[in-house]
């Protein structure tokens, strides 16, 4: 009798089953659910959580693009995100919610849908050779890049920065729950050092012909506090009507998305509260101490909350449950070192005005020798207690 046909596509179908169907041998029965929250939802929630962000992100986005326009006479966008602008019948008008939104989708979108295919390809291919299912997991980790790059970025670095996240932060230590680094965080960072100026010219955050565009932090690291103030108010900064990068200008947005986390129970209320405990307290002993040298000094406590990516970093980077610290002191211990590398990478190195991403990747590397010192404790304070 003839051996049965082997069917090469069957890895492939296994890793992308539960996408159209439940696995077989799951039990769907009442009696075996333990918690509302599983894996796949926990993704929606914080897909969920971040669309605030994506929203206003891409209108801010397009409303600043015109507000350089505007300030500089220029009329079109010499480019071909400028001209499918123009061929889909829109005018440049940054009184116009609808133009802001659409210019800010033409330069948001394509690159979400880069990094997304470079993702998906990736955690299929590792799903696939393991003989597992896929999960959402590289949606999550497609959306959190896409808001944290500046909008400039060339697509091919965008793709080549999220196969380099994907492939060494997550995919080589067992994929999804194995990771102890943030894959979106590794991205960003391997991108910021391997090609700067994506991230440092001028025209990275407002990409307009021509037209340099300088960030709130860029405009505190060369003048000080006035120096912000002569061109937004502590209020646009806190709604986000700033450069920067989509997702990182609206504080708002991001406290939205915190609620959504904490009312779920998905993100830890410790690790945002200590978060945001070490940025205080740092800038604050900063702020009162002065500096006639470093003007970034010269920032206030609640300025810095709303300036950068802070807000974001805190409320979606930090507290981020795979890898960051698992113990409640162990993510006061931890949260209270980041926002402190937070401040400490943003005032003491005026020449990098924005630590936020590489203080929780610095967080995540320690976090768990943290749980493990947390840990030790308590066992040792066990022993005290009862002799054994």
């Amino acid at each position: 009798m003839a051996a049965p046909k082997r069917d090469r596509l069957a890895p492939i179908k296994r890793a992308l089953r539960g996408y159209w169907r439940p696995a077989p041998g799951v039990s769907a029965g009442a009696p075996h659910v333990r918690d509302a929250l599983h894996l796949k939802r926990i993704f929606l929630v914080v897909i969920a959580a971040l669309l605030p962000c994506v929203i206003f992100g891409m209108w801010n986005t397009g409303y600043q693009i015109h507000l350089a326009m505007r300030e500089a006479g220029l009329e079109e966008l010499f480019s071909w995100r400028g001209e499918l602008f123009r061929s889909l019948g829109a005018v440049h008008d940054p009184a116009s919610t609808g133009a802001n939104f659409l210019l800010g989708a033409i330069h948001f979108i394509p690159l979400l849908l880069v990094i997304g295919a470079a993702a998906f390809f990736w955690e299929a291919l590792f799903a696939a050779v393991r003989g597992l299912e896929m999960n959402e997991g590289w949606g999550v980790t497609t959306l959190l890049l896409a808001l944290i790059l500046p909008p400039a970025i060339p697509l091919w670095q965008a793709a080549l920065g999220a196969s380099f996240g994907i492939i060494i932060a997550k995919e080589i230590f067992g994929g999804t729950g194995r990771n102890f680094m943030n894959p979106a965080l590794v991205a960003y960072a391997f991108l910021f050092f391997a090609y700067p100026g994506g991230f440092t010219a001028g025209d990275s955050y407002v990409p307009a012909d021509g037209i340099t565009s300088a960030t709130p932090l860029a405009l505190a690291a060369t003048g000080g506090l006035e120096n912000v103030q002569e061109s937004f108010t502590w209020a646009q900064a806190f709604l986000g009507t700033i450069p920067g990068a989509p997702g990182e200008t609206s504080a708002l947005a991001c406290l939205v998305g915190a609620a959504l986390l904490l009312f779920t129970g998905i993100a830890s209320w410790r690790t945002m509260a200590a978060v945001l405990l070490g940025a205080l307290s740092l800038s604050s002993l900063l702020y009162y101490a002065g500096s006639a040298a470093n003007l970034l000094f010269s920032v206030p406590p609640h300025w810095h909350l709303v300036l950068g990516s802070l807000a974001f970093g805190l409320v979606f980077m930090a507290t981020d449950p795979v890898s960051s610290a698992l113990t409640h002191t162990g993510k006061w211990c931890y949260g209270i070192l980041v926002g402190a590398m937070i401040i400490l990478v943003r005032v003491i190195n005026p020449a990098f005005p924005e630590g936020t991403m590489l203080a929780i990747l610095f967080g995540n590397v320690l976090a768990p020798v943290i749980d493990r010192f947390v840990l030790k404790a308590q066992i040792r304070r066990r022993r005290l207690r009862y002799g054994r």
